[in-house]
């Protein structure tokens, strides 16, 4: 009985003790305001492609399917062969897609009258010699190729050109937030925040199916491409 009073007699005791210590205050010192201006510059850099990538393929069909296959297989060795010719390296050269698959014939009444048997072969191939590349479409068509898409022109090493660029956006974004503040009769201060994206779209050709060797080399213009960066700085402003 003793030891329970004792046990009453702490808590009141520890009770009063809080309740005479009372609330605490937590004091939030205010940050000073900072004044900012937000700007966004943008760099151009214009390129000469120098390198191609390339879609060519062979498709077969034949109600034997085997008739089918082989006959793409000889095609698709050949169409290889004059690429290699070409001086393309082994290694530019990757096979994106083998199928074979059944297509319904229907006539006119939508009935079904046979089925023939397609098959498809495509390599994806990097050229890097520009000059050879028409010849290279020809030798493909005739020896076989009857699938050409999408040849898409590209630069293989864009790093002086993205730091080109770059410097320019920044400069950019500097000659208007200098504009601005002298505009505004403020200074510029210290730069609080940059964020950039660099975009740079190969350039892309589509070609439809070709059905016939064409009688001369294919006349290929690889045109320009630009790089763009696109920059956001955050000026601290006094």
């Amino acid at each position: 009985m003793k030891t329970k009073y004792l046990f009453l007699i702490t808590v009141l005791v520890l009770g009063l003790a809080l309740a005479a210590c009372g609330p605490s205050n937590i004091t939030v010192q205010p940050q000073p305001f900072q004044r900012t201006i937000t700007v966004t510059g943008t760099g151009l850099v214009t390129l000469t492609p120098d390198i191609a990538y390339i879609y060519i393929g062979v498709r077969s069909q034949d109600a034997s399917a085997s008739i089918a296959m082989a006959g793409n297989n000889t095609n698709a060795q050949a169409v290889i062969a004059v690429i290699k010719a070409a001086g393309v390296d082994d290694k530019d050269i990757q096979t994106t897609n083998f199928s074979i698959y059944p297509q319904q014939q229907y006539d006119d009444k939508g009935n079904m009258t046979s089925i023939l048997y397609v098959v498809e072969n495509t390599v994806y191939v990097t050229v890097r010699d520009l000059a050879k590349l028409g010849s290279l479409l020809d030798a493909s068509v005739r020896s076989g190729a009857n699938t050409i898409n999408s040849i898409s022109f590209d630069v293989a090493d864009k790093t002086e050109a993205l730091s080109q660029a770059r410097l320019a956006a920044v400069a950019d974004a500097r000659r208007q937030a200098d504009e601005l503040t002298g505009a505004t009769g403020v200074s510029l201060d210290d730069v609080q925040t940059i964020s950039y994206y660099d975009s740079s779209a190969p350039l892309t050709i589509q070609y439809a199916r070709a059905e016939m060797a064409v009688d001369n080399s294919v006349p290929i213009q690889a045109g320009s491409m630009q790089i763009t960066t696109t920059v956001t700085i955050v000026y601290n402003i006094k």
